[in-house]
């Protein structure tokens, strides 16, 4: 496809987006969570592991953890345990215990609601950032690249970027900025359910008309 000037990548964006709202009306985040703790350390936890995996975990863990001060004092190899099947799980049970001990140490004990705060907490970078903020607290100040996302922004031809950052950049000037969650959720359930990453789904697929990757993936 030639380059593709940006005034029609944004009016594409806009029709894939309606199309996608339109197959998927009830995309949303598929972590279960009922607080912004409950969902930074489901997020956390979902780093290289499924969404259902994760789901399995978190309700004994948040039986037993309520408040960021109990994950703050929570015994860290019984932590690991706990949160193992998840994989990484030395790694990702220091980080949330970690994080825990700065929100009680800096925050009052609540999880901050701005992207500069959150990056000081360990084990979240700007995707982790991304999902507290649009989820938990409806803040709109960047755009989630997961691997679904990251896949489909480049076989739709809305970046030509593989850093996450980069891509996060071109999505956020494509599209509306109060559409930004709701951008990475109807992206992840397409990614999910027809766009494949090893075998898309083209014939099935509402924007291959739209999309300079159709047929030929």
């Amino acid at each position: 496809m030639p380059t593709e000037p940006q005034p029609q990548r944004k009016t594409r964006t806009a029709r894939i987006i309606a199309l996608l709202k339109k197959r998927f009306p009830d995309a949303k985040i598929a972590l279960n969570f009922s607080n912004p703790l409950e969902l930074l350390v489901a997020t956390i936890l979902s780093a290289q592991c499924t969404d259902v995996r994760v789901n399995v975990v978190t309700p004994a863990l948040f039986k037993k953890y309520r408040w960021a001060r109990d994950f703050a004092r929570a015994d860290l190899e019984t932590l690991q345990e706990e949160v193992r099947s998840t994989g990484f799980f030395r790694n990702k049970a220091k980080s949330i215990k970690s994080a825990a001990t700065r929100i009680v140490e800096a925050y009052d004990g609540q999880v901050p609601e701005t992207m500069e705060e959150l990056l000081t907490l360990s084990g979240v970078a700007r995707k982790t950032a991304n999902v507290v903020l649009g989820n938990a607290f409806g803040k709109n100040e960047g755009v989630v690249v997961d691997t679904h996302v990251r896949r489909l922004s480049q076989r739709l031809g809305l970046t030509k970027h593989d850093d996450p950052e980069k891509i996060e950049q071109d999505l956020m000037q494509l599209v509306p900025r109060r559409q930004w969650a709701d951008f990475a959720h109807l992206m992840i359930f397409h990614g999910r359910n027809i766009c494949f990453a090893r075998k898309p789904n083209c014939a099935e697929c509402p924007l291959n008309k739209l999309c300079p990757s159709a047929f030929k993936v």
